[in-house]
């Protein structure tokens, strides 16, 4: 499993829900042609799928007994079948302004964090598609957990329905959970069967229901599965870019190394071509005196030109143990303003969450790592601690 994640092969075998002695199947893992199948081989109609994702998703039950409108015979098949089981809520928080965070026992001691960031007209869900993350982007504060393993889409979708219960989340009717961002811990391209389908279930109308357009995915750049997503799922795309030129990039995204820049922007003209009225949203976290300067801003219009685009600028979230610093206002300011005169749509992220490490590049969850990189990261803590101390005696 590791070696997936860590070979970043795109053909390599997806990773499915993580064994149970419970040989029941969860059906958080089914989305509507899944579960369309499991009741037909119940030799029941099919129908009756669309019931229950009804049930899971538009009134949020999980037991069987109280599915009123399917027979009693149904519902002891369905009890001995299969189980609804949403993950553990191991902790939930509410910051200052708003924004509510959970964290999620997945098994064995891991656990992932999704956010609720509510805005006005809007309420977005970032999800998480991995139990910590192998590309080590210099940047983000995931990266330093290390990786354990991919979430099934139970998983994925599990962390929608939490948060849609939560908040009384009725689709159709009252709709407080209106956007679903893949960009919590993990690239979601890496888990790409169990998260395009976990996508699946967030459009489908049985499920959550949410337009195309309202499901974004954010990817580092894996350039051959960009071109799968194109042919097996529409929904909206973002790229964290966070540096206009090969060099600068692949120093803080390494997965740049394999696909650079150039040919990431060939998948992203390609995928664009499919998608002729929508833009790709291009990440950009600023980081002082490393990527926010004018040339940096003029070497990102260039990009821009061949794609239809909007920027998303992101001040940097600090962590404990980054040497990255947030840019100022000024030069946050000074950027988007040479974008923008150069008719490149270009939006501030405001930062939301901060104050309980909700932010964006901020989320850690538990990792029981298998890559290593979490004892790296505490041994340079060390070190660095240890040099501050020899430095102030």
């Amino acid at each position: 499993m590791t070696g997936i994640a860590l070979k970043l092969d795109p053909n390599a075998a997806q990773t499915v829900a993580p064994a149970s002695s419970d040989a029941r199947v969860n059906l958080f893992e089914l989305d509507r042609v899944g579960l369309e199948g499991l009741f037909e081989s119940l030799g029941e109609k099919r129908f009756r799928a669309h019931q229950v994702m009804k049930w899971i998703y538009h009134r949020h039950v999980t037991e069987f007994a109280e599915m009123t409108d399917l027979g009693k015979s149904l519902r002891n098949k369905l009890e001995a079948a299969s189980v609804i089981r949403p993950p553990n809520i191991l902790f939930e928080k509410d910051a200052a302004d708003g924004v509510h965070k959970w964290l999620l026992g997945m098994d064995g001691g891991n656990a992932i964090e999704a956010v609720f960031i509510p805005d006005k007209g809007r309420g977005t869900l970032c999800v998480s598609s991995q139990v910590g993350c192998g590309l080590n982007c210099q940047f983000c504060s995931t990266a330093t957990q290390g990786f354990n393993r991919n979430l099934s889409t139970a998983e994925i979708i599990g962390q929608v329905w939490v948060a849609a219960r939560h908040l009384g989340n009725v689709p159709h009717h009252q709709r407080k959970l209106t956007n679903v961002v893949m960009m919590g811990m993990g690239e979601p391209l890496l888990n790409f069967e169990n998260v395009v389908r976990a996508m699946s279930i967030m459009r489908d109308d049985l499920g959550l229901g949410l337009a195309n357009k309202r499901v974004t995915l954010s990817t580092a750049g894996l350039v051959p599965m960009i071109d799968r997503l194109s042919e097996e799922s529409d929904v909206s795309l973002a790229v964290s870019l966070h540096a206009p030129v090969d060099d600068l990039r692949t120093e803080l995204v390494p997965l740049n190394k394999k696909y650079p820049i150039a040919e990431l922007m060939a998948a992203c003209q390609r995928y664009a071509a499919k998608r002729p009225r929508t833009s790709i949203t291009f990440e950009y976290t600023l980081m002082k005196d490393v990527n926010d300067r004018p040339e940096h801003a003029r070497a990102l219009i260039k990009l821009m030109r061949k794609v239809p685009s909007k920027v998303n600028l992101i001040p940097f979230n600090p962590f404990t143990g980054t040497r990255f610093e947030r840019s100022d206002e000024h030069a946050i300011r000074g950027f988007q303003k040479i974008l923008l005169d150069a008719g490149v749509l270009t939006m501030v992220r405001r930062t939301r969450g901060d104050d309980i490490d909700a932010a964006c590049g901020q989320l850690k969850g538990q990792v029981l790592d298998r890559t290593r990189r979490q004892a790296e990261f505490k041994r340079k803590l060390e070190q660095g601690s240890e040099g501050e101390q020899h430095a102030a005696a």
